[in-house]
C-alpha cells in the first residue's frame, strides 16, 4: 500500500517531521513493506521554515536578531537553491520569545522579521515566502518598516518608540530610504486569517488579548493602527486596511501589502506547493494528518483542512491524529476528514501529553493500520 503523512508540528512538543516520523514508525510495526511518503506540513506559523527545507532540502540558516521586546534572539529562516527564501514571522517575533507575564502587545516590536527580510536580500533572494503565523507583536509592522529602512517620526521629527501604542504619535512616514532591492522581489505572505487591520475583528480586538493586552489596552492599540493606517493612507495614496488578511500578525499584513506590495496565500497552500503534496497523494491509498488539536477553529485555514482538500481531490481518503479534540471537531467531517482521533489513552497532564506524543503517535498509528487490514480483507 501506499501511505502519505502530511502532518503539521505539535506545538511545544515536535515538529511536523517528527510527527511524520512517529506515525510511520507506528504503521510500518503492521506494515513493514508500506510505501510512505512523509511530508511534513505548515500552515505559515512556527515550523514552516523547518517543514519546508525538510521537503525541498533546502538551507537553514541562523541570525541573530532583535527580539520583541529588543532583546537579542536566535532566528532561523531558509534558503532554496532556486532564489527563494523562506521566512516565519514566529522565529524573529514570536510570542514564545515573551514570558507570559512580561507580554504586553503596547511595545513588542516586529523589527527583527526585517532583519531576517534583509538577510535574504543580501543572499540575492528573488522570491521572499513571508509566513507571519504566531507573533507577539501588534505594531502594524512598524517594525519591520524600520529594519527595511522607513523612518517613521511623531510631530517633532523623531522616531517612535517601538511598539503598536507609539503608533498613535505618529505624525510622518518617510519612504524613500525603503531598501530599493524589493522592488526586484516577489513578496508572498502566507497567512491563514482573512481579518482587516482595526474593528472588532482586526488585530487589536481579535489577537491583542493573547499578547497581553486588556480591554483598555485593546482600544488604544486599535485607535493606534486606525492612526497608523491614516497616515499611511496619506503618503501612499492608497488605504489597504480592510482587505482580508491585512489584519494578520499584529497587523504586519497591512505593512506588508501597502508598502511591500505583497501578495496573500493561505499557508498551507504555499507550504504543500513548495513540498509537491499534490504529487505524492497520487495513487495514495491513504493519507494521514494531524495537529496538536482539532476544533471547530480548524477548518480556518489549519493544515490539516488544507490537506484533506488536496487529498480529497485525487479521491484519497484522510485521517487525521490530534493530541486532543476540541469542540466543534466534528465539523471537520464535511471539509474532507473522514475521521479523526485523539492520541491520549487517558487522563493526562499537558505536561506529559507533550512529552509522550512521539509514543502515542506511533501507538495510535499501529492501532490504526490494524484496522485498515482489517477493513481490507
Amino acid at each position: 500500500m501506499k501511505l502519505v503523512i502530511a502532518p503539521d508540528s505539535f506545538k511545544e512538543s515536535l515538529s511536523a517531521q517528527q510527527v511524520a516520523s512517529a506515525i510511520a514508525q507506528g504503521w510500518q510495526t503492521v506494515y513493514p513493506q508500506a510505501d510512505i511518503h512523509l511530508c511534513p506540513m505548515a500552515d505559515g506559523g512556527e515550523g514552516t521554515v523547518d517543514a519546508v527545507l525538510a521537503a525541498t532540502g533546502g538551507e537553514r540558516r541562523e541570525l541573530t536578531v532583535r527580539g520583541p521586546l529588543g532583546q537579542p534572539v536566535q532566528a532561523h529562516w531558509g534558503w532554496l537553491e532556486d532564489g527563494q527564501a523562506v521566512i516565519e514571522m514566529a522565529a524573529a517575533s514570536g510570542l514564545h520569545w515573551v514570558e507570559p507575564t512580561l507580554r504586553d502587545a503596547r511595545i513588542t516590536t516586529s523589527y527583527g522579521t526585517g532583519e531576517l527580510i534583509l538577510a535574504a536580500l543580501d543572499a540575492g533572494a528573488r522570491r521572499i515566502i513571508l509566513g507571519i503565523g504566531g507573533s507577539a507583536t501588534n505594531d502594524g509592522g512598524a517594525g519591520v518598516l524600520e529594519a527595511l529602512g522607513v523612518r517613521l517620526l511623531d510631530g517633532h521629527g523623531r522616531p517612535l518608540a517601538a511598539g503598536g501604542a507609539a503608533l498613535a504619535n505618529l505624525q510622518r512616514l518617510e519612504l524613500d530610504g525603503l531598501d530599493p532591492r524589493l522592488a526586484g522581489v516577489e513578496v508572498l505572505v502566507a497567512a491563514d486569517v482573512d481579518n482587516p487591520l482595526c474593528g472588532p475583528r482586526g488585530a487589536s480586538h481579535v489577537f491583542g488579548p493573547q499578547k497581553g493586552a486588556n480591554p483598555e489596552q485593546v482600544e488604544e492599540l486599535d485607535c493606534a493602527l486606525g492612526h497608523y493606517a491614516d497616515v499611511m493612507a496619506a503618503a501612499l495614496g492608497e488605504d489597504v486596511r480592510e482587505l482580508p488578511g491585512v489584519g494578520a500578525a499584529g497587523g504586519l499584513g497591512f505593512a506588508a501589502k501597502a508598502v511591500l506590495g505583497a501578495a496573500f496565500r493561505p499557508g498551507i497552500e504555499l507550504v504543500a506547493e513548495l513540498s509537491g503534496l499534490a504529487e505524492a497523494v497520487q495513487g495514495a491509498d491513504l493519507v494521514i494528518t494531524g495537529e496538536g488539536r482539532l476544533d471547530g477553529q480548524s477548518l480556518h485555514g489549519k493544515t490539516p483542512v488544507g490537506v484533506a482538500r488536496i487529498a480529497k481531490a485525487a479521491g484519497v481518503p484522510v485521517i487525521a491524529l490530534a493530541g486532543s479534540l476540541g469542540e466543534g471537531y466534528q465539523r471537520l467531517y464535511d471539509a474532507g476528514i473522514d475521521a479523526a482521533f485523539s492520541l491520549t489513552p487517558g487522563p493526562l497532564s499537558l505536561e506529559q501529553a507533550c512529552r509522550d506524543a512521539a509514543v502515542e503517535l506511533a501507538a495510535r498509528a499501529a492501532d490504526l493500520a490494524r484496522f485498515w487490514r482489517l477493513a481490507a480483507r
